[in-house]
């Protein structure tokens, strides 16, 4: 078995590897190989799909329920507020900076480290797949969505993401509408009482005003926002219609099919949802899992926030080091104590769900 300091430190090590290592989502190519490596330096057997890389525990066993461990290794473009060399893995007081640190490198090499530590053991409650994934940020098609074709029924997961180390046991699901408000095309130098632009202030009220009936105790009411318009292309011309873009943040109490049938017969213009694909995702507060952090001092809470939950319909939790709010930020970081304190977490929570 391997000493939970010596993967500590292993862990960093790649950490440090990755953030040197461009991986905008779609371009994952070269941390994909850092992980693999760092898998075989373990005696680890690992299999890749796409820039997915992915492995099972030595005493996998068919007739076990299956536990999904989950992070992602692609990032975001660093914003052009950065003072630091992003992709240079400096550490300064405590903590390690670089795109990626928070979001989510520090809960995958933490979740790696964790997988090495329970791979060789035996007689656990549970088999073990880990999945290091891409296209996270971009919620593309190959990411943890296109690998689930090719994995036995994943029975509970656990995904990372910064959530300071807290039980994340729901978390919001996304539909995005693009809707039209539509008008009679004029000069404007003639009468119209049909302006589309016009047409859009009742709708924008309506959509500001508008509240599902359903609450969740977790994850609180449905969000529903308007984000985006467009409409007009000369300063002299009436145009036919408006384009909206309305981001809706679905709570656990519907499906996002729910929400797509419900706007659509409401409100007051033409509506057509991008994807439905996105939902909601929880797990139940009495869950083992969620009991095995709640004994260790965790709390638990909804999340806002969408990450690689959206793809998987068994219960999953979503846990790891770092902070939200730091996620895309710019010179981003974590502290190093929070990738060591989130192993040790990890492996004891895992302690208490596995035996």
């Amino acid at each position: 078995m391997k000493d939970i300091k010596y993967l500590t430190e292993r862990a960093i090590s790649l950490l440090k590897d990755l953030i040197r290592t461009q991986s905008f989502s779609g371009e994952e190519g070269g941390t994909a190989s850092l992980i693999a490596a760092w898998l075989e330096a373990e005696g680890i057997p690992y299999q890749q799909r796409d820039h997915n890389i992915y492995a099972f525990n030595a005493d996998y066993q068919e007739d076990k329920p299956l536990l999904l461990l989950n992070s992602h290794h692609d990032t975001v473009k660093p914003n052009s507020a950065y003072t630091r060399d992003p992709y240079s893995p400096d550490v300064a007081d405590g903590k390690l900076f670089g795109l990626g640190s928070n979001d989510a490198g520090g809960c995958l090499v933490s979740l790696l480290a964790t997988f090495a530590y329970w791979y060789p053991q035996k007689d656990l409650s549970h088999n073990i797949v880990i999945i290091a994934s891409a296209e996270e940020e971009n919620s593309g098609p190959n990411g943890l969505n296109s690998m689930l074709s090719v994995l036995p029924p994943i029975d509970v997961a656990i995904v990372g993401e910064p959530t300071l180390m807290q039980l994340a046991i729901a978390e919001k699901g996304l539909v995005i509408f693009e809707g039209e408000v539509h008008g009679t095309p004029s000069h404007a130098a003639h009468p119209n009482d049909n302006n589309s632009l016009y047409n859009c202030i009742p709708v924008l009220e309506w959509f500001k005003n508008y509240r599902f009936e359903k609450v969740s105790e977790v994850l609180g009411e449905v969000k529903l926002t308007v984000t985006q318009i467009a409409g007009g292309s000369q300063h002299n011309v009436v145009p036919a219609k408006v384009d909206l873009v309305i981001d809706v943040r679905v709570n656990d109490c519907y499906s996002n099919a729910e929400i797509a049938e419900i706007l659509q017969e409401e409100a007051p213009c033409d509506l057509k949802p991008r994807s439905l694909r996105l939902n909601s995702s929880s797990i139940p507060a009495d869950h083992a899992l969620v009991k095995a952090g709640l004994s260790l001092g965790r709390s638990t809470y909804g999340s806002p926030t969408l990450s690689d939950q959206a793809a998987l319909s068994c219960d999953s939790l979503k846990l790891g080091p770092g902070d939200s709010t730091r996620s895309h930020s710019a010179d981003e970081f974590i502290y190093l104590y929070e990738i060591e304190e989130g192993i040790a977490l990890y492996v004891q929570i895992l302690e208490k769900f596995l035996r």
